[in-house]
């Protein structure tokens, strides 16, 4: 197991992705503190073993809450090895038919601030208890691609590609690694309101080999960037998306 006796706070951990990951670190050892907005969304670790999962509500858009679900993750675990920023929330529009305090601010507070402020609560705390770690940002395959009704989740997207970059050079010297996953299109309940809008058969097109990816399979690949074997990739993004920035929607077929 890679990840044995390590500590992770993963936040969206109600969310189909943040639940396939923190499957997938336990399976690797890890002991995880679960951060959610509220506690029905942590329901679905009721079952966890205590000593494996602790659950935190927690709103990623308010520093304070953040530092103290970093400091709960100290207080009950024993230090922090692995933060997981994963919160995120985005939704379809078209620009000119925005509210900013509705469309624009409240993706930018979960998805940018809540970003900024992990990394900066969970350096802190490497920096304290003298130890290195590692810093996984969730980004996606829209921080590097324009696409229509989605100005304000793109934009906090490629925020996070910047954070990603800037942190890990300044926290390499306290042997931190920070680096990114760039999902494409993942079956989950945030993409399926592009089923209520009957585009889910059309974007299911847009990889490669047409066909969405499983949370399961973006978990893998965090897995693997959180533990020792991944410890050359620091500062960038990973693309975990069956190739869908980097070719033209088909015409055919």
């Amino acid at each position: 197991m890679r990840l044995t006796d390590k500590v992770a706070v993963v936040t969206g951990a109600g969310g189909g992705i943040g639940q396939a990951i923190i499957n997938k670190l336990i399976e690797e050892g890890a002991k995880v503190l679960a951060v959610d907005l509220n506690d029905k969304a942590l329901g679905c670790f009721a079952d966890f073993d205590p000593e494996l999962v602790q659950t935190f509500a927690a709103d990623v858009s308010d520093f304070q809450q953040v530092e103290a679900m970093v400091n709960s993750a100290v207080m009950r675990f024993g230090k922090l090895d692995i933060m997981i920023n994963n919160a995120g929330i985005g939704a379809a529009k078209p620009l000119l038919e925005h509210e900013p305090n509705a469309d624009f601010d409240p993706i930018s507070k979960v998805n940018q601030n809540g970003v900024y402020y992990g990394i900066l609560a969970a350096g802190r705390q490497f920096q304290a208890q003298a130890t290195p770690g590692v810093i996984l940002n969730t980004s996606s395959v829209y921080a590097q691609m324009a696409a229509e009704m989605t100005f304000s989740y793109n934009v906090s997207k490629a925020a996070v590609d910047m954070m990603t970059k800037c942190a890990a050079l300044e926290l390499a010297p306290l042997g931190i690694r920070v680096c990114a996953v760039a999902p494409g299109r993942v079956d989950t309940p945030m993409l399926r309101q592009y089923e209520a809008i009957g585009l889910w058969n059309h974007i299911s097109k847009e990889q490669m080999r047409k066909t969405f990816t499983q949370p399961s399979e973006i978990a893998n690949i965090v897995a693997f960037l959180v533990s020792d074997e991944a410890n050359c990739i620091n500062g960038c993004t990973v693309s975990a998306s069956d190739g869908f920035e980097n070719f033209k929607y088909p015409l055919l077929g």
